[in-house]
């Protein structure tokens, strides 16, 4: 028997008989153990988060632990189905209102929880899981709060995956690129399981969303409000080509793993394009069915806007458009409305028409495009022709449930190993057994690849006299069992015997209490030989006769030891305040005022005469004097834009002795601006006229 889920034995600690016992219980009972016990929340919440989903690879079991698997999912599923009904009978019910907030206020579903539940659930049951969900929306409507703050993180998945697969969205050019990422690993560079890891969570995501909305339409406003339909339609152009184009080059690694990825990248696409077609019904289809002629314009407005963002989307609208044609939904707003924008509808219609262009068109099948056919020499060992065929199978279940190749045993194994034993009599049976596994028990691929010298790396390896193993011995159900005491101290399957003195029946009575706690003095005992050694203090060391003698042989009678007993520094005038003051807080003269820089001028200018009052003159010097206050008057006349009268400088010296450079640059200055005001300009226009040759020089 294979290895079960982990999420059946999490979930078997209640058992399906304790599911029973909960959903058997009256009204009010049922009510009081779903909000108060928490095991029961932990197991719902264990199973829902952990069992297989339909793209999952379900393992072989017995069937006794197949049935017991089935009845707790039924179980699961009756248990949600009873805690989202207010209402069971006119005297078993609850109020609407209070009955919403003992969903929300105990977290008993969930935006999460709910997606799991359509995920799970939603095929078969979709009539009643509308209604659950439906009457949890309506009695608690913070709930359209919840999920428009999960919108966010749907599309933050979809970058994540751009991010792993080194490619870049348009949105994504306006956030600063680190300089370790401008190198990425591209899916046809990264292991082989790490693209596997991928493929299954872009299967997972699409899934989920499909289940969702499929069974909730009504969320698909609020997805709308974050411009969902053209983020999935970029997010689609971007990723769905570069995984494609991987699989088709590393069709050498392992065949039988790649076309199992294949299968669940055609199954992603499908579900992709099937939520935009969810959109585009719900909020424009639908309503335009139902409404009169008066209020269809806004739903008609609304289906131009979201083809026409996602145009440029080439790949997307082609596999759109396959699925369900554009061209009968622009054929249904003419019909319902005679007001249509018919340039709009050309405009897209016509674009959809180029996105063929080159591509051979296929209607009605799945969106698949086809596989380019590879050279004859590998065409049969590549797998693409395998590809290809999956790709024409008909889509109407998980891909990851179908990608799941039957084993083939017993007689058919035999009839299969006889057949290439016959052609290939030198091969060990053991040897044609994996060649059989690793090529799909297909007999014509294992006979050609051997022929042509041309099997897989892990094939290679092996021993071709390799002989058929024998059949083990059927384990019996008890030595292959699993659970949380498996190889414990408390495994009595594995073990003789248990130390019963380590088992405890009951409440134990050696609690730990606080007065336990003060009276233990175990730590104060251990602690309290160490901190005695602090407490000797040895103000001698006795030396012995022989220790004196080797000190005295060391002693120095170079060294100096003049200041040995002087306290240098001991008795300077410093003061504590000088080495922890602070330098007084300055406005930078960036930042000051008009009127600060003249309080701190007139400030300065009273400290130095301050300073120069206090010194004492007897009589001061005149020309000392003059000079100050001549500088204060051209300080003051600076201060209020005064410029000073500059015609000494001008005028210079006489003819003759040389000018000053101050009086050199005065003259040009005003050789530059006479004509400012009284020539009008004359001088400047006769140098524009002459530097044109209008003026011969």
């Amino acid at each position: 028997m294979e290895t079960l889920p982990a999420c059946f034995w999490r979930a078997s600690n209640v058992r399906g008989s304790d599911l029973d016992w909960l959903l058997a219980l009256p009204h009010d009972k049922f009510w009081c153990q779903v909000i108060f016990d928490e095991t029961l929340q932990k197991c719902l919440d264990s199973y829902l988060r952990h069992a297989p989903r339909k793209f999952d690879v379900v393992l072989d079991a017995a069937p006794e632990v197949s049935n017991l698997q089935k009845r707790l999912h039924q179980n699961i599923f009756l248990t949600f189905l009873r805690m989202s009904t207010h209402k069971e009978s006119k005297d078993h019910f609850i109020t609407p209102s209070v009955f919403g907030e003992i969903l929300y206020n105990n977290f008993l579903f969930d935006i999460p929880k709910i997606l799991d539940l359509c995920v799970l659930f939603g095929k078969g049951n979709g009539a009643l899981l509308r209604k659950m969900i439906e009457n949890i929306f309506t009695q608690q409507p913070s709930y359209f709060t919840d999920l428009d703050e999960t919108v966010p993180t749907i599309l933050q998945v979809f970058g994540n995956i751009l991010h792993t697969c080194g490619l870049q969205s348009e949105g994504a050019s306006a956030t600063p690129q680190k300089l370790e990422e401008r190198v990425r690993m591209t899916p046809g560079d990264m292991p082989l399981q790490e693209l596997a890891d991928i493929m299954l969570y872009l299967c997972d995501t699409t899934t989920t969303l499909w289940a969702f909305l499929d069974v909730f339409p009504p969320a698909c406003q609020t997805f709308q409000k974050h411009d969902f339909c053209y983020r999935l339609a970029a997010f689609y152009e971007l990723v769905i080509p570069e995984l494609e184009s991987t699989i088709k080059k590393r069709y050498q690694e392992d065949c039988s793993l790649l076309l199992d990825l294949w299968r669940r990248l055609s199954h992603s696409r499908k579900k992709a394009v099937e939520v935009f077609h969810i959109f585009v019904h719900h909020l424009c289809l639908q309503p335009i069915l139902e409404s009169s002629c008066d209020n269809i314009q806004p739903f008609i407005e609304e289906f131009l806007q979201i083809f026409t963002s996602v145009l440029q989307e080439r790949r997307f609208i082609r596999d759109y458009d396959e699925l369900f044609p554009v061209a009968d939904d622009v054929s249904l707003l003419q019909q319902a409305s005679s007001n249509l924008d018919e340039t709009r509808t050309s405009y897209i219609l016509h674009a959809v028409e180029s996105a063929w262009d080159g591509v051979q068109r296929r209607r009605n099948q799945n969106p698949d495009p086809p596989l380019p056919e590879p050279a004859p020499a590998v065409a049969e060992t590549s797998g693409i022709k395998q590809m290809d065929r999956i790709t024409k199978q008909d889509h109407t279940e998980c891909a990851g449930a179908m990608a799941v190749i039957p084993k083939v045993s017993g007689v058919e194994l035999d009839s299969l190993t006889s057949q290439v034993k016959d052609l290939l009599p030198d091969l060990g049976e053991g040897f044609i057994l994996a060649c059989l596994e690793e090529y799909n028990y297909n007999v014509e691929r294992v006979i050609n690849n051997f022929l042509e010298d041309n099997l897989a790396p892990n094939l290679e390896r092996l021993d071709r006299m390799m002989p058929r193993p024998g059949k083990p011995d059927p384990t019996p159900l008890l030595s292959s069992r699993y659970n949380v005491f498996q190889n414990d101290e408390f495994d009595v399957f594995s073990k003789d015997s248990v130390d019963l003195s380590r088992v405890q029946k009951g409440k134990r009575n050696d609690r730990t209490t606080t007065q336990s706690l003060l009276n233990d003095k175990r730590l104060v005992t251990e602690q309290r030989e160490r901190y005695s050694q602090y407490s000797v203090v040895v103000e001698e060391v006795p030396e012995s006769s022989g220790a004196a003698g080797v000190y005295q042989e060391e002693y120095e009678d170079e060294y100096d030891d003049t200041y040995d007993g002087n306290q240098v520094g001991a008795n300077d005038a410093d003061s504590d305040d000088e080495l922890i003051s602070r330098r007084p807080f300055t406005i930078p003269q960036v930042l000051r005022s008009k009127e600060q820089e003249e309080e701190e001028e007139e400030e300065e200018e009273e400290v130095v005469e301050e300073k120069e009052a206090s010194k004492d003159h007897f009589v001061q010097d005149p020309a000392v004097l003059r000079e100050r206050a001549e500088a204060r008057r051209m300080t003051f006349l600076a201060r209020k834009g005064y410029k000073p009268d500059n015609a000494a400088a001008v005028a210079g010296s006489a003819k003759g002795h040389g000018q000053s450079r101050e009086t050199v640059q005065e003259r040009r200055k005003k050789e530059a601006s006479k004509g400012a005001r009284a020539n009008h300009n004359r001088r400047t226009m006769a140098n524009r006229k002459r530097n044109k040759g209008m003026i011969p020089s």
